[in-house]
């Protein structure tokens, strides 16, 4: 998903055989797959999942990449039990899919997180990682939660809200320079108008050569050209993160 109003056909990519370092848990109305670093944090880190859903291993693989570096790390099921999008599904019905699937409508699941991390994990510094459908709803979150401490968009974008360039949190957004979903003169145009309007610090970054998903959805160990600006793209997430909390 590029944007509310253009959604793309996301191609599901590499898809990881991967387990997972973390355990499932119950947070009031939804599940939630969280994370624990290897010491004490107050630190944490809500993952938003793409249109695949909150069990995606390779989701679930950053998820414990954010724990293996420090944080709390919780990705929640935004879907609140509804199937995630399957690859081999019709995309002629995906906007029928996606109705009840808004990713600017998750402020209730995120109340319930944010009491969950606070009251349960004891986290006073709180941050938000989004991929996809998940970076339109990090760019959602950092418009009006002023208590996240710092956000990161990757290929996700906001484009017919008309303040959505008035970001209470500061935000780094990732792209692709060959995302078909998201043109390039969205994204200029958003850095652009962040610069007009914007009171916080944020970050445009777009990667030469990258795909809508390359951050969590390209395996680097079979995609050894790309492997250099996936890992420069993670290390960016996780500078981002550590400098605003």
């Amino acid at each position: 998903m590029a944007n509310e109003a253009k959604p793309c056909p996301c191609d599901i990519g590499d898809r990881m055989e991967y387990g997972g370092m973390g355990q499932e848990v119950q947070i009031e109305h939804i599940q939630a797959y969280v994370t624990k670093p290897s010491v004490d944090s107050d630190k944490a880190v809500i993952v938003i999942q793409d249109i695949f859903g909150w069990k995606l291993p390779n989701t679930r693989y950053m998820t414990d990449l954010l724990a293996s570096n420090g944080y709390i790390a919780v990705c929640p099921d935004f879907f609140v039990g509804k199937e995630p999008w399957n690859p081999s599904d019709d995309w002629s019905t995906f906007e029928q899919w996606l109705e009840d699937k808004k990713p600017t409508n998750i402020n209730k699941e995120l109340d319930a997180v944010l009491r969950y991390l606070s009251e349960v994990c004891g986290a006073k510094r709180i941050g938000v990682v989004g991929f996809c459908w998940g970076g339109v709803a990090t760019h959602h979150l950092t418009l009006r939660y002023p208590q996240i401490k710092a956000g990161v968009s990757l290929y996700g974008i906001i484009r017919d809200v008309e303040d959505r360039y008035n970001l209470q949190s500061p935000t780094l957004f990732i792209f692709g320079e060959n995302d078909q979903a998201i043109p390039l003169d969205q994204v200029k145009l958003l850095e652009k108008r962040l610069h007009e309007k914007c009171a916080v610090d944020f970050q445009v970054k777009i990667f030469p050569g990258q795909t809508h998903g390359f951050v969590h959805r390209k395996r680097e160990d079979i995609n050894p050209d790309d492997k250099p600006f996936i890992q420069e793209a993670r290390m960016d997430l996780l500078n981002w993160l550590n400098k605003y909390m």
